[in-house]
């Protein structure tokens, strides 16, 4: 073993520059909050899921393939978002933690690179049957009702070698993947992977008509509704939800025979909202669009500047819910929600770039980061007790991060962690929760 010891020399530090440092402690651990992640992951035998449902064949990288899957997820958690940043969880005793050996980045990048267009799909259904564990743990939505976010975003890259990156609408350089959220707690239920240029429909009938079949399959027996933006505004996406029986709300753009569909509502017809912001108003009404409910809100500003533009902004969509017209339209914009779980999958679980070179090996890094999105969302709900939204930086912060230190005693290790760490008493419960989820079979 090789030790590296350094003293700093005098200088206007004081004390601090005295200081001695040495990379020399084998039972430090840098994650140990992770021992709640790995927990969890093994009550809902992740690893194991994996390893039967991908099979990469002979192919580089196709061995034991739940082992590095999770190591990409655990890097996720700890704020890894590339690669090499798996590497941290090599140090010290931080395997010990974690129940598993880690993988070197260097076989990570051989293990994404052996992606086809297939193993993605296996590890999409995999995806699914962990989902359904967690829900069976106590996470699902049972026989209440769910409301499904729908949306796209963009996952910028950098360089010019990347398979299928291209440009948008929104002029960046990325992949448009489509994502479906729960929206009480912002997981993540289904994710496909698409080329830059696809527009925001492109997939999207298929993509609802598996969505739907994938939560009706896993014990969401109550009722469903989905909302999504006018990007998602098609009639055979429509068309698809009422067959399966799926309410929506979904937003309309300001097409020609839309504005004039909103020009027959009459002008008593507008009612106001009165939660609105004091510098504007804002007003709602309902019309009908080839036979289905249109709700339709307006809204301007007030005051002297805003007098030299009073025209209305219009802002539509299209519902097959028969609850009453204000209650439609401020569950509709609740849809925005679905932003802050795109904001925390990317700052949280490792979605802010895509990796690879290789299509098919982001299109897997998109459903790992997505994986490790849930699993902190299941870790909050199983073992901290906490049901509804919540950001992946707050669980890192507080449970994940700490630093720790295992010592060997009579053939017993045992986990040192930090003395007046303020949230103790929640970790050591939620670790006694998940030690007690029964393995499901």
């Amino acid at each position: 073993m090789v030790t590296t010891q350094r003293s700093c020399g005098r200088g206007g530090g004081g004390q601090l520059d005295r200081l001695a440092f040495a990379f020399d402690d084998q039972c430090v651990v840098a994650n140990a909050g992770l021992l709640l992640a790995s927990t969890l992951a093994g009550r809902l035998e992740i690893e194991q899921i994996v390893d039967e449902m991908l099979d990469l064949g002979g192919r580089p990288g196709a061995a034991r393939p739940g082992r590095k899957l999770l190591t990409l997820v655990c890097s996720a958690l700890v704020g890894g978002d590339s690669i090499d940043d798996a590497g941290v969880l090599r140090c010290g005793e931080t395997q010990r933690v974690l129940g598993q050996r880690v993988m070197a980045p260097s076989t990570l990048g051989t293990f994404l690179r052996s992606f086809t267009f297939g193993h993605v799909r296996q590890l999409d259904r995999a995806f699914e049957t962990i989902l359904g564990r967690a829900w069976a743990a106590g996470a699902g939505p049972g026989s209440g009702p769910l409301t499904i976010d729908l949306d796209s975003t963009i996952v910028e890259v950098a360089g010019r070698q990347k398979q299928g990156a291209g440009f948008g609408y929104t002029k960046r350089r990325g992949y448009h993947p489509l994502l479906a959220t729960r929206a009480d707690t912002g997981e993540v239920l289904h994710a496909r992977m698409r080329k830059g240029s696809a527009s925001s429909q492109r997939g999207a009938e298929r993509f609802v008509c598996e969505l739907v079949a994938r939560v009706r399959r896993l014990g969401a027996s109550g009722t469903l509704t989905v909302r999504a933006d006018s990007g998602f505004w098609s009639y055979k996406t429509i068309e698809a939800l009422e067959r399966h029986g799926v309410r929506y709300s979904i937003g309309v753009s300001q097409q020609a025979h839309v504005r004039a569909a909103i020009e027959l509502i009459g002008e008593r017809d507008w009612q106001p909202l009165p939660d609105y912001p004091p510098d504007g108003i804002a007003q709602i009404a309902e019309g009908s669009l080839r036979g289905r409910r249109l709700v339709v809100r307006r809204t301007r500003l007030v005051g002297a500047q805003a007098e030299l533009f009073p025209d209305w902004r219009y802002h539509a969509f299209l519902t097959d819910r028969s609850e009453p017209l204000a209650e439609v339209e401020a569950d509709h914009r609740r849809h925005a929600q679905i932003e802050l779980a795109i904001r925390d999958l990317k700052q949280g679980s490792g979605l802010n770039h895509a990796p690879s070179g290789h299509f098919s090996a982001n299109a897997a890094w998109l459903l790992i980061s997505c994986l490790a999105h849930n699993l902190a969302r299941w870790l909050a709900c199983l073992g901290l007790g906490v049901r509804g939204p919540i950001v992946t930086q707050t669980i890192r912060r507080r449970y994940l991060t700490l630093p720790g230190r295992i010592s060997r005693s009579g053939r017993r290790s045992t986990l040192h962690l930090p003395a007046r760490w303020p949230w103790q008493h929640t970790f050591t419960q939620a670790l006694q929760r998940l030690r007690t989820l029964p393995q499901l079979a």
